[in-house]
């Protein structure tokens, strides 16, 4: 009996996984206690280099490892893991629900519940995004967890930036898949939180073939970075010392500028234009240029006349124009609040996406600058050099 419903178990999942109907499937329960077994195992379909995957994620108390698998190879895995590691087996399908328990005497059964999940399409990339675990080594080393991967309170609004952020990377990857062996360079790394965490995610969680460059001037950062780096394993994430305007790679698939001041957010998005990324996103802060360029006119100046407000406006038309600079260049733009202003007043995100060239782009921009007397921008002086 107890061969019969084993079977019945794999053999559904086995038609829920080529039948594209799987969501997920946990393994659960551990036979013995051992700190080197994974406390369970989470499984769902990937879309790894435009091939249907199963990746299968090992939960241990404090990190998860991704691996990735042809289907086949998957199932033979998590049916082996069953057989000698694990108790309890959970499938999650479209169709379905199945719950398989085993005993220490050998008996199985099964218990079936009605679907949980609904949608029209499997999770393959739909998933949504899960938060980055707190229990990462690598958030203690940079002072955001205690030593039992919990947040502290310090830490609290770093934490909701990192998930905040890599959920916007989550999005863009997913709608735009980046080539094999993808270069993404963070401009203006600081002191790494972001970095990492972005690592984490497109090379551990999404399994992607990547490598991560974080660029920045202050070398005691480059130097705390790179050991945080080595300590986790991180094999293909570096970081460089040097000036955003100087770095030249010899490619950039993915650029971040996140809190670039002031022109350096410039200087990033010309680098990035000029490599022809596929993907960029910046969040600008100190746009002061622009201010300092503009002639208010004479029927804005009962508005403008006050600081905070020419302050406020010269920041949207900074901002505005950079949006159609980069639609003039072959992107399609989205600007947005990148988290709430009680985490940070530098809450603005422009992200960019290769596309088609934006007709009229250039007839926006002139109406634009004359209409706010923006004498120059410095994006254009680069675009035009």
């Amino acid at each position: 009996m107890s061969t019969e419903t084993v079977e019945k178990f794999w053999n559904t999942t086995r038609r829920a996984i080529h039948n594209g109907r799987l969501v997920k499937l946990t393994l659960s329960k551990p036979r013995r206690k051992d700190p080197t077994t994974p406390r369970n195992l989470y499984a769902r379909p990937v879309e790894v280099k435009r091939e249907q995957q199963l990746q299968v994620v090992h939960r241990y108390p404090d990190r998860e490892e991704a691996k990735n698998y042809a289907y086949e190879d998957g199932l033979a895995y998590l049916r082996a893991q069953l057989q000698e590691t694990y108790y309890n087996g959970d499938l999650f399908s479209l169709d379905e629900q199945l719950s398989i328990m085993q005993s220490r005497k050998g008996n199985a059964r099964i218990t079936e519940q009605a679907p949980q999940h609904r949608e029209a399409a499997v999770a393959h990339n739909r998933e949504k995004y899960r938060d980055i675990p707190a229990g990462r080594p690598y958030l203690h080393a940079l002072g955001i967890t205690s030593e039992k991967g919990e947040v502290t309170g310090a830490g609290r609004r770093k934490f909701k930036q990192i998930n905040k952020f890599v959920e916007i990377i989550d999005g863009l990857v997913k709608e735009h898949p980046l080539p094999a062996g993808a270069h993404v360079v963070d401009m203006g790394s600081g002191s790494g939180y972001l970095t990492f965490a972005l690592y984490d995610h497109l090379a551990n969680t999404l399994g992607l073939d990547v490598r991560v460059t974080g660029v920045e001037l202050r070398p005691q950062l480059v130097e705390k970075c790179r050991k945080i780096a080595a300590e986790n394993a991180f094999t293909q994430l570096n970081f460089e010392e040097g000036y955003i305007d100087s770095y030249r790679p010899e490619r950039i698939d993915m650029l971040i500028a996140l809190h670039a001041c002031d022109t350096a957010t410039d200087d990033a998005l010309y680098q990035g234009i000029q490599a022809g990324a596929e993907i960029m996103i910046v969040a600008p802060c100190c746009q002061k240029q622009v201010r300092r360029d503009m002639q208010v006119p004479a029927d804005l100046k009962p508005l403008l006349d006050h600081g905070i407000l020419l302050e406020r406006q010269a920041a949207m038309v900074t901002d505005g124009l950079r949006a159609l600079y980069l639609q003039g260049a072959g992107y399609d733009t989205k600007l947005f609040e990148f988290i709430p202003l009680e985490h940070t007043a530098k809450n603005v995100m422009i992200t960019a996406v290769r596309g088609k060239q934006r007709a009229g782009a250039q007839e926006q921009w002139k109406t634009l600058k004359q209409r706010f007397g923006v004498q120059r921008h410095y994006l254009e002086e680069l675009l035009n050099s």
